[in-house]
């Protein structure tokens, strides 16, 4: 089978890569920004418009507030990338919030924090990929009506683009990454030059419209939960800052000052453009409604379930460029293409955060070990499995699926810089040097800060989105936990169990005797093939067992037997329900029972076939047989194979693969010849 799938999976992820070569593919900072930063970059794409949405419930009399509340992510955007600065330095190893958590709260905080990251990267494709649909669609009817499979199609792509490894998908993402950034920036400068200096009259699309509020003349409390709400929801710029502490290893060197800096240009970016889009809209008199059907008003009338409702950006874009220019193509296309792309933060995340856990026996080894192109290929396609689940199960509905986001992030925000705080306790509790006590008091400082506002933040998306969908988030962190809880319990007693005693055991007691036995069913090739094996084997005891199913053939296999002459007594199992597994198992385990000192060796013969759909017609029997053997104490089995025709015709298929060259290994060269730097004669 792995035969098979080989040149396919050659064709689409590349040749594979030799374990030195891990080197080449860690990332400069120009492909690292766009790698695990086109997240939160590309979060302005759909969080301004979140903001204004839910103030919309109100009426457009509360417009006015998103300028402040703009100022409030912009102030904990700018704290929680100052906090992590503080931990890429002081935790360069990848852990990222899991083991800060872990090492300054304990493995429970550290968990808590690993199962929120877990769910917050699967949200992450999926919201990302879901919106990116839905942009599409405005222009694409037929991506509209099949979002679903769109969506998945999108998830499979990237699931392709990422295992060719890292730094080949982050070349590839950070051109349409940085044409978005120029051109939300040229559009925020462009935008301003004609409000300022050139005193022009901007006006988005929607301009003209009215909004019906839902709750009119809100006041007090029910205002001051409605700017809460808001706030939750424009902290959606901040997803994926965390990905970069995780990601410290996959930077090149010094990893710890490449990644503050990386998180330092992310920071002004999304800040710079969030703040302008917000803006923007303001001046050019955007509109939304989270019902833009009934509750956006034209000529006193709704514009009814036909209307389509562009995302805030695209609107500032017509305003500022003019519908239909080609920096207005340019944009859209490079903001449909880069929340696509958004979800790579994620891809990159939770492989990096799997290892780790794998490592730490809270997820399967398998998460732990690097695929054929050097990158974490396993969690990978975990990841991209459950983000598709996700997408199908919420239809690829952005508004839907984003309820259930930020908590997460928030969770391991907050722990993470509390985590800090002790951190930076116990280093001051050692340190004598008063140049670096002042150092680690204003870092201790900055953390216990951004511990404070990102806890109260999570309080708020906890209070505010709760009943809207929160709740599927923290109880899929619920999940991940118990999960990984009860892996790490199960390691942990296997290794307790398989640990070798300081004392001789029976394990390590020389047996008695040794009982072979070999399972025949007819006097063919594999079964002499098996019987001259067990005779050099020199076991104490040899004989040959075959279970009567059929009379006639146990008859022709007993007169098949003595023509031969063959000088291994044949015992025969009567079955009279036509059992071939129960017999033979029922008899080991009478061997056992006469002398639990010896050890019984069964014989399987198998045959070795070259075509995966052979399998299915052979060695059934012997499968079950070893899957119940394995149970039985005391029990070896050895299956001795015999290759038939077809796994010949397969070598050789196999030897003509290895000759045969893949796409670009004429250009590349082989990995071997890398090391070969010896002069040629």
């Amino acid at each position: 089978m792995s035969k098979l799938t080989d040149v396919p999976k050659r064709i689409l992820i590349g040749r594979a890569l030799r374990s030195d070569r891990l080197g080449e593919t860690l990332l400069p900072k120009r492909v690292a920004l766009p790698v695990f930063a086109s997240d939160p970059l590309s979060s302005v794409a759909y969080a301004p418009g979140e903001v204004l949405l839910v103030l919309s419930i109100a009426g457009l009399s509360a417009y006015h507030f998103s300028p402040w509340i703009a100022v409030a992510v912009v102030v904990l955007m700018f704290t929680v990338v100052a906090s992590y600065r503080q931990n890429v330095h002081a935790y360069p190893s990848g852990g990222g919030d899991y083991e800060v958590a872990t090492t300054n709260l304990g493995p429970k905080a550290g968990l808590t924090v690993a199962s929120a990251l877990l769910v917050d990267y699967v949200l992450t494709v999926a919201v990302s990929i879901s919106s990116g649909i839905e942009n599409l669609g405005s222009a694409v009817p037929f991506v509209v009506e099949n979002k679903v499979a769109c969506a998945i199609g999108v998830i499979v792509l990237l699931t392709l683009m990422n295992l060719r490894g890292v730094k080949e998908s982050g070349t590839l993402f950070a051109i349409p990454t940085y044409v978005f950034v120029a051109g939300v920036c040229l559009m925020i400068a462009w935008g301003a030059f004609r409000g300022v200096v050139l005193g022009d009259d901007m006006r988005a699309p929607t301009a003209d419209f009215e909004i019906k509020p839902e709750h009119p003349g809100l006041a007090g409390f029910a205002l001051v939960f409605l700017l809460l709400r808001a706030f939750s929801s424009g902290c959606a710029a901040l997803t994926g800052v965390e990905a970069i502490s995780n990601g410290v290893p996959a930077f090149r060197k010094p990893k710890s000052r490449n990644a503050a800096t990386t998180l330092a240009m992310m920071g002004l970016l999304a800040v710079t453009m969030f703040c302008g889009i917000i803006g923007l809209a303001m001046a050019t008199d955007v509109r939304m409604a989270e019902n833009p059907a009934k509750d956006l008003i034209h000529d006193g009338a709704p514009l009814g379930p036909d209307y389509v409702q562009d995302p805030v950006i695209s609107q500032v874009a017509e305003a500022v460029f003019g519908h239909g220019s080609l920096l207005f193509i340019v944009l859209a296309a490079a903001t449909a293409l880069v929340l696509f792309l958004a979800a790579n933060t994620a891809y990159n995340g939770f492989p990096l955060l799997g290892s780790i856990l794998a490592q730490d026996r809270y997820l399967p080894r398998q998460l732990h070990t690097r695929g054929d192109r050097l990158a974490f290929s396993n969690g990978i396609v975990l990841l991209a499995g459950a983000a598709g689940l996700l997408v199908w199960v919420y239809g690829a509905d952005s508004t839907r699926l984003i309820q259930l986001y930020i908590v997460g992030v928030f969770v391991s925000f907050t722990l993470s810089q509390t985590g800090m705080v002790r951190h930076w306790n116990r280093l001051l509790g050692a340190e004598k040097d008063p140049a670096a006590r002042r150092r680690m008091v204003r870092s201790r400082a900055i953390n216990a800060f951004g511990a404070f506002f990102t806890g109260l933040v999570l309080v708020v998306v906890l209070l505010t989105k709760f009943t809207h969908g929160a709740w599927v988030a923290l109880l899929g962190m619920c999940i991940f936990y118990a999960t990984m809880t009860a892996i790490r319990r199960h390691y942990d007693r296997v290794a307790e169990e398989i640990a070798a005693p300081g004392t001789p055991t029976d394990d390590s007691v020389r047996p008695s005797r040794v009982h072979s036995v070999v399972l025949v069913s007819k006097v063919h090739r594999p079964a002499l093939r098996a019987l001259a094996y067990a005779k050099l084997l020199r076991s104490d005891t040899l004989e040959a067992l075959s279970v009567n199913v059929d009379a006639e053939e146990t008859r022709a296999l007993r007169d098949e037997w003595e023509r031969r002459d063959i000088d291994v007594p044949l015992k025969v199992l009567d079955s009279p329900y036509r059992e071939v597994t129960r017999p033979v198992i029922e008899y080991v385990k009478s061997l056992r029972a006469q002398s639990p000192r010896d050890v019984v060796s069964v014989i399987i013969p198998e045959y070795v076939v070259g075509h995966w759909y052979e399998h299915f017609l052979h060695n059934q029997s012997a499968l079950r047989l070893k899957g119940r053997l394995l149970f039985t104490p005391g029990v070896m089995v050895t299956s001795v194979p015999y290759q038939l025709e077809s796994s010949e015709a397969a070598k050789l298929r196999a030897r003509k693969r290895q000759d045969w060259t893949a796409p670009g290994s004429v250009r590349r060269g082989p990995a071997e010849r890398a090391k070969d730097s010896s002069p040629r004669t």
